[in-house]
């Protein structure tokens, strides 16, 4: 991934919490018929130092059965992104040499894949996703809320898949390269975009604002 210094992210923390908030990764891996890419909602872990993302996916996906032992593979995970108009630039008024632009906040994940296929890893990583999904609801629904036979059954039906993380980049472009009005205009003409993505994006270059870069 191209990252500017002034766009890098570096902080494994804020990287960890973007991956955490935006779970469904773009898993990239070179298969025997080139490369293949798969959406895969995964739970990240992150204990004393010990990395690992944890998945499953449907037992008819040949990526399980492909795979070969410790596979390096790319998980890509995306944050909030918009288009930016610019007319949002103060810049605009006074010069009109600006043009449009994207910001964008993605991470990449760079491990190794191995295959989990006994149903006790996957009936725990399967109850764990669930509860970081379900865990802040007023009534979470848990797997065991469903009948058990029906449950082996749609664990048999799916095969399990850890990453053992070796590299976090990330790329945070969100104005840091604007003047402070030009950034000020980018905020608010997100947020008055009304969307939920808008507001996210707007919120992220309002923080460049306060600390003077996109950190």
């Amino acid at each position: 991934m191209y990252r500017l210094p002034l766009f890098d992210e570096p902080r494994i923390d804020v990287l960890i919490a973007a991956m955490r908030a935006h779970p469904l990764g773009l898993l990239v891996r070179n298969g025997p018929e080139g490369l293949t890419a798969d959406l895969v909602p995964f739970l990240v872990e992150d204990d004393a130092g010990s990395r690992r993302l944890l998945a499953h996916v449907a037992r008819a996906n040949p990526l399980w059965r492909e795979v070969a032992p410790d596979e390096p593979v790319l998980v890509v995970f995306q944050g909030p992104e918009h288009y930016v108009s610019p007319s949002w630039y103060a810049t605009k008024a006074a010069t009109g040499k600006v043009v449009p632009t994207w910001n964008y906040v993605v991470v990449e994940a760079h491990g190794r894949l191995t295959v989990h296929d006994e149903a006790e890893w996957i009936g725990r990583q399967i109850r764990a996703l669930t509860r970081s999904q379900e865990g802040s609801r007023a009534a979470p629904w848990v797997v065991d809320d469903a009948p058990a036979e029906f449950v082996a059954q749609q664990v048999r039906a799916i095969v399990g898949i850890e990453i053992r993380l070796d590299r976090l980049l990330g790329k945070w472009k969100v104005s840091q390269n604007r003047n402070t009005a030009d950034r000020a205009g980018v905020a608010a003409g997100l947020d008055a975009e009304g969307s939920d993505e808008a507001a996210a994006m707007a919120a992220l270059v309002a923080a460049t604002l306060e600390h003077g870069d996109g950190s």
